[in-house]
């Protein structure tokens, strides 16, 4: 014996006129009560002026590095990686979480699928051909190389409108 039973008042079995019963839904009785199940599903096909269904958002969860729980980002599947990382750090930021980032330049962040993946994603690559919708977001590590900070002061001093500045140079 099936747990849902049809509802028909009526001895012919219908109770709506025979047009309407594409459109209208059939009362069922299951375990829970009294359930609207409808009579016929059609998908939809180009023919019928709507065309095929796309998805329009992505809810997606990204792990920031440090952070105790993911950032839920709602985008647009169109999107790309560079978008989702913007976003994220913006919502992170906007949400007060803690610990505070350091640094909240996009530029500065890569997102991998995982904590555990050595491979980040391309910033170029859009968010629908991925397949995940979680993800682990970290900073780039930073190269002491590329800059010092003696350096830095150096080019700050030259650059300044104080000229006298220059001067100062044993003190950094």
């Amino acid at each position: 014996m099936s747990s849902m039973q049809p509802l028909n008042p009526r001895p012919g079995g219908s109770q709506h006129p025979p047009g309407a019963s594409e459109k209208r839904s059939e009362l069922v009785r299951c375990r829970g009560g009294l359930i609207a199940v409808p009579r016929k599903l059609k998908p939809l096909t180009p023919e019928s002026g709507r065309g095929t269904l796309k998805l329009t958002k992505l809810l997606l969860n990204v792990n920031i590095q440090g952070s105790l729980g993911p950032v839920q980002v709602v985008t647009s599947p169109e999107n790309t990686v560079g978008c989702l990382i913007k976003e994220a750090i913006e919502r992170y930021v906007k949400d007060m979480r803690r610990p505070l980032l350091k640094e909240t330049d996009p530029r500065c962040f890569k997102l991998h699928y995982s904590e555990f993946s050595l491979e980040s994603l391309r910033t170029e690559e859009k968010l629908k051909n991925l397949g995940s919708r979680n993800f682990y977001l970290c900073q780039k590590p930073t190269t002491v190389a590329d800059s010092s900070c003696t350096d830095e002061a150096k080019y700050i001093a030259a650059n300044s409108v104080f000229p006298f500045t220059k001067f100062m140079d044993f003190l950094l």
